[in-house]
Order: structure tokens, then sequence, then C-alpha cells
């Protein structure tokens, strides 16, 4: 974008004129393959391993003896020298250190010249990961947010009729039922599905569950978890 200009726009009126210093222009057809030839080579010489998702990168290595530290301090200092050379740098604010294991000494990284802050606990991909591992929060929040969810139903759907719960909770659009927070991780099954629900569906409230979701149509939790573990394994299984 080299020689390119912007400006901001709110509410009609709009900012001076800025220069474009660096970057590529958002949803061409090439930023994407372009700039994962830019950061091809950033694993270049790397002993531990190396992720990269889009903008992120994490480096992850064992370290069971003192060497591992060298190891992976050593890694830092090449992605920091790495980045120098290719005039780009990391957002160091947002670098943390993940310390996994009992006994781990916490040992105090730097990128660059800065210290790396450890944390307990850091999202990866959208999961939260815990440094013993443990998913019990994590699932404590998931149910959490459903039963949030499951909340605003009735408020958006007044007259709780068969019709009007079913288009919020099933139909051609994702499910609410299918929502990320509705359904079990892989770590751990969250208690809310659509036995919940069909509660609020006027008519039903007298049948039970089993019934309920016999009147409606609709599939169980665990049922849809085992249909869900079936099409994991045998991809041939899944719907078109």
């Amino acid at each position: 974008m080299d020689g390119c200009s912007h400006r901001v726009v709110v509410n009609g009126s709009m900012s001076a004129w800025r220069s474009v210093k660096s970057g590529v222009p958002q949803g061409s057809v090439l930023g994407p393959v372009l700039f994962n030839i830019f950061i091809n080579d950033m694993d270049s010489e790397i002993e531990c391993t190396l992720s990269k998702f889009a903008d992120d990168t994490k480096l992850s290595g064992a370290v069971d003896m003192p060497e591992g530290w060298v190891v992976i301090q050593r890694d830092l200092d090449r992605l920091e020298n790495w980045a120098c050379v290719n005039l780009m740098r990391f957002n160091k604010a947002m670098c943390k250190v993940l310390h996994l294991g009992r006994g781990n000494s916490w040992y105090r990284y730097r990128l660059g010249d800065e210290g790396t802050e450890s944390s307990p606990a850091e999202k990866d991909l959208g999961a939260e990961v815990r440094e013993k591992l443990d998913m019990s929060q994590p699932c404590v929040l998931a149910a959490q947010k459903a039963n949030h969810i499951l909340g605003c139903i009735p408020s958006s759907i007044a007259s709780g009729s068969r019709e009007g719960i079913l288009s919020v909770c099933s139909g051609e659009t994702t499910p609410v039922f299918l929502h990320p927070a509705l359904e079990p991780t892989a770590h751990g099954a969250v208690a809310v599905g659509p036995e919940e629900a069909t509660k609020m569906v006027r008519g039903l409230e007298h049948l039970s569950c089993e019934e309920r979701l016999r009147e409606l149509g609709l599939f169980s939790l665990e049922k849809r978890r085992l249909r869900r573990d079936l099409f994991s394994f045998s991809p041939a299984l899944r719907p078109l």
C-alpha cells in the first residue's frame, strides 16, 4: 500500500488525510496469499513447535531439563530477530507465557529486551486453556452463556407458540440448540440442551421431556452428541 492515504469518516465528519505506512488491502484476492508467503520463513531454524494462525503465532516446547529453557529462549530470540529483519514487530503486550504441568518452575522468558508475563489461563482459538488443563471453569462459563441465551428467548417471543419457539431453536438457520455454548465441548458436557428450551412451548408444559422432544421432532442432547461423534469418525455419513 505504498503511496496510499486514508481518512476516517464519522457521522459525515472527515479527518485529515494520513499516509499509509504499511499493510495490504482488506478483502483482496492475493492479500492472504502474499501474507503467507511473507511470513513463510518465520519458523526457519526454529527448534520448538511453531504454530501460525493468520496474525497469531504460538511457540511451544517441552521442558524437562534446564536446557529446555535455553532452547525456548533461543527460539524467541530468533523470532524477534526475524521481525526486526522483516520490518515487523510482535505485540509484546499480548505475548503471554502459559506454563503447563505440575512442578513447572515458571521460568521467565523474554522477547527482545522485554520480559514476557506469565498467565494461568489463555484463550487458544476461542477455547480457554488453563495451566492445569482443567476444563471445569470453561464449562461453567459456557453453561452460564447458554442459560443467558435461553433466558432471552421468552422476552423475544412472548406468545410461546410452537412455531415461534421452533423458528428460533431449529430450522434452516443455525439453531440456538446448536450454539457452541449449548453444545458439549471436547473436554466436557454442558448440561443445557433442547430439553430446557422445550419447556417454553405453550401447551406442552404437562408433558415429560421425552414426550416434548417427540412432539416437536427434536433430538435430545445425548442423541445429538452421538450423531456428531459418528459424523466426526465417519465423514461419509455427513448429510450433504
